[in-house]
C-alpha cells in the first residue's frame, strides 16, 4: 500500500520549499540557491527525480557536492530538519572541478574532496556565495575545450521538444555525434542521449499533468523510443514509478 503522503501532493503540508536567485556574478555557473525545510512525526521517503544539475548541499552531513544522477533516488525524511543548497546551472560547474564531470556522476562527496577552498562553518547565503566565489578564483585556469558547444546544445534540447535523437542535435550545430559526447562527458557529466530522453519524459510529465490520456504507443514514436516498453522502462528509471503512480503522486 502506498503511503498516504505520496498522493496529491499531500508531501507539501510537512515541507517547505524555497529558491533564491543568485548574484548578478554568479548567475553564469548558478541557477538558483534553494532550502527545504520539514517536519515529520513518522519517517517518509522522499522520491528524488534527477536532472543534469550538479548540487552543493549543506546539512548535518556538512558541505556535500552531488554529481548529476541518471537514475532516480530516494531519501527518508524524519523528525524536523533542514537543507540549504545551490543547484547549479547544467554544464556550468566544470569551472569549479578539476577532472571531467563523469568523475563525479552518481557520487556523493565531501565538498573538501573536490573543491579548492574551505566550505563555511555557518552556511547562509551570502557564506556560501562567497565561498564560490573563492573556489573559483583557487582553480581560475583555461577550460577544456567544448563548453560553449554542451551549453547550446543543452538549450536546444530544453526547448525545443523535436529533439529526439543525438544525430539531430550533431546536425544542427555542425558537428560529429563523438564531438557532442566529448562535450557533455568533460561538462555535463551524463551523455546527450540521456539529456535527450531526460527532457522528452519531462515533456510526458507535462502531458499527464494537464490530464491528458496519452496514446502510449503513438507516444513512444514521436518521443524517440523503439516501442512503448522501451518508453515505460526509461520513465521508471527516472521517476522511479510508472507514469500512472507519478501521476497519482502530483
Amino acid at each position: 500500500m502506498r503511503d498516504s503522503r505520496e498522493l496529491a501532493g499531500a508531501w507539501r503540508r510537512s515541507q517547505r520549499h524555497d529558491r533564491i536567485a543568485p548574484s548578478p556574478d554568479l548567475a553564469a555557473y548558478v541557477d538558483h540557491f534553494w532550502t527545504v525545510e520539514w517536519h515529520y512525526e513518522t519517517p517518509y521517503r522522499q522520491l528524488i527525480v534527477p536532472l543534469p544539475n550538479v548540487h552543493l548541499t549543506f546539512g548535518d552531513g556538512g558541505a556535500v557536492v552531488n554529481g548529476v544522477r541518471t537514475r532516480y533516488q530516494t531519501r527518508v525524511l524524519a523528525g524536523d530538519g533542514q537543507v540549504i543548497g545551490v543547484a547549479f546551472r547544467p554544464a556550468c560547474f566544470r569551472p569549479f572541478l578539476d577532472a571531467p564531470l563523469t568523475t563525479i556522476t552518481d557520487r556523493e562527496l565531501a565538498a573538501s574532496q573536490c573543491l579548492p577552498a574551505a566550505p563555511p562553518e555557518a552556511p547562509t547565503i551570502a557564506a556560501i556565495e562567497d565561498y564560490l566565489r573563492a573556489c573559483l578564483a583557487a582553480s581560475a585556469r583555461p577550460q577544456p575545450d567544448g563548453a560553449p558547444i554542451a551549453e547550446a546544445a543543452l538549450g536546444a534540447i530544453i526547448g525545443d521538444p523535436g529533439v529526439t535523437t543525438v544525430a539531430t542535435l550533431a546536425d544542427r550545430f555542425g558537428v560529429n555525434i563523438r564531438t557532442l559526447q566529448r562535450a557533455f562527458a568533460e561538462h555535463v557529466g551524463v551523455p546527450p542521449k540521456w539529456v535527450i530522453r531526460r527532457y522528452r519524459l519531462h515533456d510526458l510529465t507535462e502531458r499527464l499533468a494537464r490530464g491528458e490520456e496519452p496514446r502510449w504507443s503513438a507516444l513512444a514514436a514521436e518521443l524517440g523510443y523503439a516501442d512503448q516498453a522501451h518508453l515505460i522502462r526509461d520513465f521508471k528509471s527516472i521517476f522511479g514509478e510508472s507514469p500512472e503512480y507519478y501521476r497519482q503522486r502530483y
